[in-house]
């Protein structure tokens, strides 16, 4: 894992809120447990910050995203609409993306969820590699960007 990426990511996080800063933190933290080996794609956007879990270093190869609003942490399944969800957790829409708004960081530990994530993994190609840890790479910054932080805070 490369350092500078890790204290410019901590930089990024540190925007937000305090409470908002730890919750990212947090699920930041649970996921880098859970995909070790995934390259992480770091994109601080017009509207969010988008932490992607991926198998190399291009976009297309994310599987999952945590993407930091200024209310909200959400979890992206970047494949999502092929995913099996009876409990019908996942939203949106589009071709692609579906996503769950994340209430707490031990929000992840729920059942229903940690399958859909198996299974979004197990989907995903290439495939996360296997005995390697993957390091974080600042993709871009944006040059304007929404306040991180709501309204009044």
């Amino acid at each position: 894992m490369a350092a500078s990426g890790n204290a410019e990511l901590d930089g990024f996080i540190a925007k937000y809120t305090p409470d908002l800063t730890a919750q990212t933190h947090a699920i930041f933290a649970r996921m880098r447990a859970r995909l070790p080996s995934a390259t992480v794609l770091v994109y601080d956007n017009y509207n969010a910050l988008a932490i992607g879990f991926a198998a190399g270093e291009k976009a297309g190869q994310a599987i999952l995203s945590i993407a930091a609003y200024p209310r909200w942490v959400t979890l992206f399944f970047l494949q999502g609409v092929g995913l099996n969800d009876p409990h019908r957790l996942l939203e949106g829409t589009g071709n692609r993306v579906r996503s769950i708004r994340l209430a707490a960081p031990d929000t992840l530990d729920d059942l229903r969820i940690e399958a859909l994530i198996a299974q979004a993994l197990e989907k995903a190609y290439p495939p996360l590699p296997v005995d390697t840890a993957g390091e974080i790479i600042i993709k871009s910054v944006s040059a304007n960007q929404r306040p991180r932080r709501p309204v009044g805070t």
